[in-house]
């Protein structure tokens, strides 16, 4: 089966002019399918089921469940997310735990899945006045990471596997530099990358959460607002919003290898398959289909148009 992308943004009635979450073929780009869904602005798959999860951005929350397949995905179920506007989620590599960001109000909640990929129990946990949760992070020691733009913290909560429990942790949350605005991070090797969406910067964490670099994201003049961060093959890579481009980073030492074009405008959310980068181009409606060489994405013209896109899921 050829390899496919489940593509989600704004809808009308959350400001967007896009349908749902649409399905498009990699390399062909050829059109699927489209199901129609209220604002899925981020997508999550189950790691072995036939399961597709989306946050419905608004202020009443929701979190839908699809069935797919390849063509359009089948709703199955949908419930609240927990808080208002909720802006990314990520299923734990056991498949058991599903964690939602809710920007709006900075609640997390974590629901559990059940062995058909629906969600079942659910741990509330909201924060002060002023948090913004934005992304969720499975972490390999059992610790799940929110970043909260609002706070300039990364919040950590313990999963405990066995009971299958969430708890607020011990030590409570990290605190990252003033006014960073923490958004999008990933960890590599003993580190953890985070993009300060206020700030500009792209920052390097150890284990213990000692920063031990920085660097502006952008070498372009203006105000950047980063987006999406990820690690791979020795780069960190960044989407810029302001700029319009994607920086190419080095994960040992953070200096600048390369900063190229996004291929449209807001660069929202990207995905790296095969040797293939797709930019989720918000503004400028489509996705962006970028080659990689020797890990450098390279500027193209491909573009798959669909409206407002905010996120960009490849799955086999």
């Amino acid at each position: 089966m050829a390899e496919v992308a489940y593509i989600g943004g704004y809808t009308p009635d959350t400001g967007g002019s896009g349908t749902g979450i649409t399905v498009v073929e990699l390399g062909s780009l050829t059109r699927l399918g489209a199901t129609p869904a209220s604002g899925p602005s981020f997508l999550a798959a189950h790691p072995r089921l036939p399961i597709l999860y989306a946050a419905g951005e608004s202020e009443r929350g929701t979190v839908g469940v699809f069935a797919v397949g390849g063509g359009a995905p089948v709703p199955m179920a949908q419930r609240p997310s927990g808080g208002s506007f909720p802006c990314h989620l990520a299923v734990d590599p056991s498949g058991t735990l599903l964690a939602v960001t809710n920007y709006g109000d900075g609640t997390v909640s974590v629901h559990r899945i059940d062995d058909s990929g629906l969600l079942t129990d659910v741990w509330t946990f909201p924060y002060r006045d002023g948090a913004h949760a934005h992304q969720a992070v499975f972490g390999p020691d059992g610790v799940l990471y929110v970043t909260d733009l609002g706070a300039d913290e990364v919040r950590r909560y313990l999963v405990d596997g066995g009971e299958g429990r969430v708890l607020p942790h011990p030590e409570g949350p990290v605190r990252l530099a003033p006014g960073m605005g923490p958004r999008h991070m990933a960890r590599s090797a003993d580190r953890w990358y985070v993009a300060g969406e206020l700030d500009g910067t792209v920052r390097a964490y150890d284990d213990g959460w000692h920063e031990v670099g920085a660097v502006a994201a952008s070498a372009a003049a203006g105000r950047n607002h980063p987006s999406h961060l990820e690690v791979s093959n020795g780069f960190v890579y960044v989407a810029n919003r302001g700029p319009d481009t994607v920086s190419v980073l080095s994960s040992l030492t953070l200096a600048p290898v390369a900063e190229v074009t996004c291929g449209g405008a807001w660069p929202r959310h990207f995905a790296i398959a095969d040797d293939r980068m797709y930019v989720a181009n918000q503004r400028s409606d489509g996705i962006a289909v970028l080659a990689m060489r020797d890990g450098i994405p390279q500027p193209g013209s491909a573009v798959f148009a669909v409206g407002t896109p905010s996120c960009v899921l490849p799955l086999p």
